[in-house]
């Protein structure tokens, strides 16, 4: 595709209002903008615009397989791109009332409004409200759904500030709105919802900032072994998220026999000399994920970001601790089998 120059607009209170204008006035010209959210920056298009939409394809170089998330700004919206049954709007409206605005996505059966093109020709649509008040109020002003994946190249480390979106898609996409460093770090949780027999049935997709303790109070969670159906939501690919440099998960320390021809980076949650792996190797790059403390949330924030330094830091390998498969360290394993699913391919 053709280079193209790209602005950051940096969304701090004073320019606030001018950002989001200049935001809204792009897409409804059907123009994709980089957008912060809560959980990572998104490439967002005007959902209802197939040609705007296919230009988020192109600048990510995702294929048209792999659906999109529809965002709205208001809770009413959903029913403007959601075919609902009375039973399941009423399960819907529970959920909605419990996390949103929040980093959880909802898949249900979608309106003929919905292009194809956004939900890879399936009969459901992947929907939710951000809770960051730049992609909000975007939303709002739009007041028309906006498609919007992680402004990355497909595969590749989503991005959690403006520079990393550069990084990825600068000379690709013409505006970069700057809302600072997203607060939760890994991408939505997606749940797919039915009515269910006695509880309403909610089919974890994709582990997230919400995490299946929360989720259970509101039905009952199936974690499907092995998604089927890959075009379902975003994020089921085998590889994803991945560095450019090559990534291992070793789950038992011992695993892990070093080149000595090679130069290593490590991933370490805590970067403790008393558990993990910091004293198995005289490293070249570490980067921890929560220092000395231990803390999931922290470690999630900080995930996509620690990976990216390691990434541009020149070491020959990757090497990650798995984390606690608690909480949101489900979430953050997840991620880091999928970022180094491709070494382990090759």
């Amino acid at each position: 595709m053709n280079k193209i120059e790209t602005e950051i607009l940096y969304a701090d209170p004073e320019g606030f209002d001018d950002a989001v204008a200049i935001a809204v006035t792009k897409l409804k010209a059907g123009e994709v903008v980089a957008l912060p959210t809560e959980t990572v920056y998104g490439l967002a298009a005007n959902a209802l615009d197939e040609s705007a939409v296919a230009q988020v394809f192109e600048a990510k170089g995702r294929p048209t397989t792999d659906p999109l998330i529809v965002h709205i700004g208001r809770n009413e919206q959903i029913h403007d791109v959601c075919e609902l049954s009375a039973e399941l709007d009423t399960v819907v409206q529970k959920l909605i009332s419990e996390f949103w605005p929040g980093p959880l996505t909802l898949v249900l059966p979608k309106k003929a409004i919905i292009p194809e093109l956004v939900t890879s020709g399936q009969g459901t649509v992947a929907v939710r409200m951000s809770e960051h008040p730049v992609m909000r109020a975007v939303c709002c002003e739009m007041n028309t759904p906006i498609a919007a994946p992680s402004a990355n190249r497909f595969g590749c480390i989503s991005p959690t500030s403006a520079t990393a979106v550069e990084k990825e898609l600068g000379g690709r996409i013409g505006l970069i709105l700057d809302g600072g460093a997203c607060n939760a770090g890994i991408e939505s949780t997606i749940i797919r919802v039915g009515v269910g027999e006695k509880r309403p049935e909610l089919h974890l997709l994709r582990s997230g900032p919400i995490v299946k303790e929360e989720l259970q109070k509101m039905g009952k969670v199936i974690r499907p072994k092995k998604v089927r159906n890959v075009k379902e939501a975003p994020g089921q690919l085998e590889s994803h998220y991945a560095p450019a440099t090559p990534m291992y998960v070793f789950e038992k320390p011992e695993d892990f026999v070093p080149d000595p021809e090679l130069s290593y980076g490590l991933l370490s949650y805590r970067g403790s000399e008393k558990e993990g792996y910091i004293n198995l190797h005289d490293w070249d790059q570490v980067e921890e994920l929560s220092p000395g403390k231990g803390k999931l949330p922290e470690a999630a924030v900080r995930l996509f970001f620690a990976l990216r330094q390691l990434d541009e830091s020149g070491v020959d390998v990757i090497i990650a601790e798995p984390v606690a498969e608690t909480g949101v360290g489900v979430a953050i394993n997840d991620r880091l089998r999928r970022a180094s699913a491709k070494t382990r391919q090759q």
